[in-house]
């Protein structure tokens, strides 16, 4: 894939359903390739072929942009659920994508504004800083301010159901499903993605958060500018700092990446236990960290933001609780309430889901049952994949194919691996449970 800027994008169904049907012949092409050269005794390792395959995939995401990437991201952070191959290749997701082109921005400004981004702005540069899933960012200035602008690549709105709808006959096939019983996960699915489209929710939802997160040491939010924001252009301050690799390239002291630590886990507790809401996007491409006044974390990206329900948040806190781990029947009422356990299982099946879920929430709940905990132990993530691995090889498991649980945990659970894996990255010792 070439990262040269796009001067167009495949918008229509159709166009996108070509594009899906082209991946999936070229998919194919490279198993043929392979298995050709291992017939006639050539070197083909199954690495080279998991390359051959990430590459295309990655290609034709990078191509599409919108939901599908947004996809690639999401298996990215779950890193024991892909090769290798395809979560690195899937993992440039969350930094950069090929940009769009000078002429296509500017048509998405006069569309919105009825003038170019250089009458808008003092300075506006015509190449792109950063692009991602669903927009790019430009850097700006006006009245001596420095500015992100970030804008919508076209079509990706009209082009979320669709794409579900093209990918979902695939994934039901895959997984032996029917469509009945993921429909509660796609919707939650599509409902968060078609909310990441919408950036005049985005600075709403942002300019709140920031509000209520005031007291928070640490932490640091962009302001926005509504008057040069619309729902396909959303413009902020420019914040200062390194994503998380490039931070750490720099060796910042064990000082300051616990107190960038502490200021993220604060920032997740302080919006689940009071706010009721989540940051629901916690990539690395979503932060920025710097080393000044002993660690500072620059929080961007509130498209993705998760509203939990009252009784979700009981529920979930509730399973967390060191004394659910320890009281089966409480553990197995608290279950049936998630839609884990049901009345129609048989005994064994019962008993087979108690003895998971116990042995998942003991591992995941550990940081929140301790006044501290040390992230920068890599055991911890090591063990936690390890599960998953343990979980996906269980044979009984293995056959109960159909999803169990609130679609609510999706996002929740999502936040807490990518928090969890932020920490672990950043090797922070964070204090977990209040001090006052």
């Amino acid at each position: 894939m070439s990262d040269e800027p796009q001067t167009s994008l495949p918008t229509t169904k159709v166009a996108r359903a070509a594009r899906f049907a082209k991946t999936g012949f070229n998919v194919g092409t490279n198993y043929i390739k392979h298995y050709a050269k291992k017939a006639v005794g050539a070197e083909s390792t199954t690495e080279d072929l998991h390359a051959a395959n990430a590459a295309e995939l990655y290609g034709t995401l990078s191509e599409m942009k919108g939901s599908v990437l947004k996809v690639a991201q999401m298996l990215a952070m779950e890193k024991n659920m892909l090769p290798s191959a395809y979560a690195e290749q899937f993992a440039q997701a969350q930094y950069s994508t090929p940009p769009l082109s000078g002429p296509l921005v500017t048509k998405a400004f006069r569309d919105a504004f009825g003038k170019s981004p250089y009458q808008l702005f003092d300075e506006f540069e015509p190449e792109a800083r950063q692009a991602a899933s669903i927009g790019q960012v430009h850097f700006a200035r006006k009245d001596g301010k420095a500015l992100a602008v970030k804008v919508q690549y076209p079509g990706v709105a009209d082009s979320i159901k669709s794409d579900i709808r093209l990918v979902k006959p695939i994934a039901l096939r895959v997984m032996g499903l029917n469509e009945a019983q993921v429909r509660p996960y796609l919707e939650e699915v599509e409902t968060r993605l078609l909310e990441e489209t919408d950036y005049k929710l985005e600075l709403r939802r942002g300019q709140e958060i920031a509000a209520q997160c005031q007291a928070l040491q640490h932490l640091e939010f962009p302001r926005y500018y509504p008057e040069y924001s619309t729902s396909r252009i959303l413009t902020m301050d420019w914040l200062g700092g390194q994503h998380l690799k490039e931070f750490l390239a720099t060796n910042p002291s064990q000082e300051v990446r616990n107190q960038i630590g502490q200021a993220l886990w604060d920032f997740y507790q302080f919006q689940f236990n009071t706010l009721h809401r989540l940051h629901a996007d916690p990539h690395p491409g979503n932060f920025l960290m710097r080393a000044e006044h002993g660690g500072t974390l620059g929080v961007l990206d509130f498209g993705c933001v998760k509203e939990v329900p009252q009784d979700v948040y009981q529920l979930f806190t509730a399973l967390l609780a060191p004394e659910t781990i320890a009281d089966e029947t409480r553990l197995a009422a608290l279950l049936t309430q998630a839609n884990v356990l049901r009345p129609t299982d048989a005994l064994a099946m019962r008993a087979l889901y108690l003895r998971t879920m116990q042995s998942s929430l003991e591992l995941v709940g550990r940081p929140f049952r301790q006044p501290s905990f040390d992230f920068g132990d890599p055991a911890y993530m090591a063990a936690l994949y390890a599960l998953g691995d343990d979980l996906m090889a269980d044979p009984e498991l293995r056959k109960q194919r159909e999803p169990r649980g609130s679609e609510h945990f999706i996002y929740l659970n999502r936040t807490y691996v990518g928090l969890f894996a932020l920490l672990t990255e950043l090797g922070a010792l964070v204090r977990t449970q209040p001090t006052d």
